[in-house]
């Protein structure tokens, strides 16, 4: 058994720029999430996927919004893309997928607890993540939670993501921590770049770990001076960033693999596969006009 989990927001802003705008009878925009459910339907009749869960963003704003006044918002964020997670959730459930949409946490939590949880039942042979979001593969287990980014169709197990990143799954929220991630809205420690941040997390994996004395460090980093007395200066602001990258693994998702089978659409599909059908896009409805 195989368990697909897919990242719903990732996947419905990458179908909102990918693909023409359309607009369905009442005037909503529909592309994206026309796209997305389409998406699955392929992983589902050519990729083979039987047991599949959606997470999704149903709130952008989480938990972490309280913790670090910068991260990530709505702001920005165009209103005919917003409003179509809802859309989002509801054309996924009535395609038969298990959906989780998230408020209080975020999507990439729920994914992590859903392969966590998946992984603990003997008859699963792989847990695909399908995202390319560097923040779970800190989910990665050997070979058999991986990160899938299905545009490439590259699987990344742990060995994988220690050729991308130069530290183990384990150290990727420390990783992030120092790094900084700009998609999340947290900038990391001055300093601390890609390379002399994996040289050393290589070596000392969590961030307490890393002797203040840079002289104790053993590591190829010219500027291991100025970096000690970075994460000395900004050792909490670290370790709070740490724990924005660290997703949580003790939510809810489901309480047995069985409930993520998919067995078919549900009788509310076929009106909306209509909906979506008819919807024009935004070439034709000028024509239309």
């Amino acid at each position: 058994m195989r368990i697909h989990l897919i990242d719903g927001t990732y996947e419905l802003f990458r179908h909102y720029h990918a693909v023409p705008k359309a607009r369905d009878a009442e005037g909503q925009e529909v592309a994206a999430v026309r796209g997305v459910v389409a998406s699955i339907l392929s992983l589902i009749n050519r990729g083979g996927a039987t047991h599949v869960g959606v997470a999704t963003d149903h709130v952008i704003e989480s938990f972490r919004n309280r913790m670090w006044r910068s991260y990530k918002t709505s702001a920005g964020v165009p209103d005919d893309l917003l409003l179509q997670f809802q859309l989002l959730e509801d054309a996924v459930a009535a395609l038969g997928v298990r959906v989780w949409p998230m408020i209080e946490f975020e999507a990439d939590d729920a994914l992590a607890a859903a392969a966590e949880r998946a992984a603990e039942d003997a008859r699963v042979e792989k847990v695909l993540i399908c995202t390319p979001d560097k923040d779970l593969g800190q989910a990665v287990r050997g070979s058999r939670i991986v990160q899938l980014i299905r545009r490439t169709n590259v699987e990344l197990d742990e060995e994988a993501i220690v050729r991308k990143f130069g530290v183990r799954p384990a150290s990727i929220p420390d990783y992030l921590a120092l790094v900084g991630d700009s998609s999340d809205g947290y900038p990391g420690l001055p300093g601390w770049g890609a390379k002399s941040t994996a040289a050393v997390l290589a070596r000392f994996e969590k961030l307490e770990r890393i002797p203040e004395d840079p002289r104790e460090w053993h590591v190829n980093a010219a500027n291991a001076v100025s970096l000690a007395a970075t994460l000395r200066r900004d050792r909490e602001l670290a370790f709070l960033f740490r724990d924005l990258a660290t997703l949580r693994t003790d939510i809810p998702v489901f309480d047995s693999v069985d409930e993520l089978e998919w067995k078919g659409p549900t009788e509310q599909f076929a009106a909306l596969a209509a909906r979506f059908d008819a919807a024009q896009t935004e070439k034709n409805a000028d024509t239309a006009r």
